[in-house]
């Protein structure tokens, strides 16, 4: 059983992980982790879609009712591990980038 540092990098993810972790989140389960990606049009959010579902991935495009901004919601399914989440993050603005999308966070659903 790998154990997990209670101190995280300083920086958005890792403070993301420290709220996880103190909410007794399991770091050795697997989660539902869901990545977001900012795009700004419809006709943008369906070009990083289909690049995004092209490399195997999971994803939908919404827009919020309120703000009418478009996000690419991708589910991945992994163990929390801040070297791993900025891989995600990277590999998908490698994906969404040429598209003028970009990520904008991520967050994992807690009971």
């Amino acid at each position: 059983m790998k154990s997990f540092p209670k101190k995280f990098p300083n920086d958005e993810d890792g403070q993301v992980l420290k709220m996880l972790y103190k909410q007794g989140v399991d770091f050795n389960e697997l989660q539902d982790a869901e990545f977001f990606i900012a795009v700004p049009d419809k006709q943008s959010g369906e070009a990083v879609l289909k690049s995004l579902k092209d490399d195997g991935l999971i994803c939908e495009l919404e827009q919020d009712d309120e703000t009418e901004e478009w996000t690419c919601y991708c589910l991945i399914k992994m163990q929390l591990n801040y070297e791993e989440i900025i891989d995600i993050q990277k590999r998908l603005d490698g994906l969404s980038i040429p598209y003028g999308g970009q990520t904008d966070g991520w967050g994992v659903m807690i009971d």
